[in-house]
């Protein structure tokens, strides 16, 4: 019911107007949503049921989070947020870019160079339009696998980290080696190969923790568990990078 109500939604109201009154939407949706069951740490939602997408992820009926948006708000605000901090968020989710502007003490820009997403500019990964060592954490999840030259953008990632800031990053991971394959060009066969129509590429986990190395970063790998009330998925994969001049991980 929910796919069928989003759908007729986004075919008839026009993105811009859509990311204004979806707030107003989803709390509305939410109504009969309220329960004890769950909890949702970006709108503070207390509901019954999470609503189960097709890929089986949890989404908030609230503010229509999922459950890495959940997981990644958890990490930051847990060891991250201070005053001041400089943060470059790359697609982000429109329940945190939300969450984020309404945190006064810290300095949040959002980049989209697609257009489906809320954001403040529009930087191309593989050549950013800002100084060296500008942002304290960089946000950059499922972005890299759209990303053709992800070297040039892990480059330009370090480039503008500055010496003691945390860069988060996350992806589909599969098992064994990086598969990647650019004579695939059409959607068809990109979704057949990597799992979606504007993906180039499946890292596995230490391929990419190998190429992120290799441009100068030291990557700590976390591993996560399920988590029912939060929402949270079974063995989340997230990497922490940090120039390996600054070895130490928060």
């Amino acid at each position: 019911m929910y796919s069928r109500i989003k759908n007729s939604i986004v075919k008839i109201v026009p993105k811009k107007i859509l990311f204004k009154i979806e707030p107003y939407l989803r709390e509305l949706y939410s109504i009969n949503k309220k329960g004890n069951n769950h909890f949702c740490n970006i709108c503070y939602f207390k509901n019954t049921n999470w609503i189960i997408l097709q890929n089986k992820d949890n989404l908030c009926p609230n503010c229509g989070s999922l459950s890495r948006d959940r997981r990644l708000y958890k990490i930051i605000s847990e060891n991250y947020l201070k005053k001041d901090l400089g943060i470059l968020d790359f697609s982000p989710s429109r329940s945190l870019f939300r969450k984020w502007k309404k945190e006064k003490n810290i300095n949040y820009t959002a980049s989209d160079l697609s257009g489906d997403f809320i954001a403040d500019v529009k930087f191309n990964i593989t050549n950013i339009n800002q100084r060296d060592n500008k942002y304290n954490l960089i946000i950059c999840f499922h972005i890299l696998e759209h990303v053709i030259d992800d070297i040039k953008a892990m480059k330009e990632l370090y480039r503008i980290l500055t010496n003691e800031g945390t860069l988060l990053i996350q992806t589909p991971f599969k098992e064994g080696d990086i598969y990647e394959d650019y004579s695939i060009i059409s959607e068809i066969e990109r979704l057949k190969h990597f799992g979606q129509e504007d993906h180039v590429r499946i890292y596995s986990i230490e391929g990419l923790k190998d190429r992120l190395e290799s441009i100068g970063f030291s990557i700590k790998v976390l591993n996560f568990r399920k988590d029912d009330y939060y929402g949270f998925s079974e063995n989340e994969t997230i990497l922490i990078a940090k120039k390996k001049l600054c070895l130490y991980f928060q």
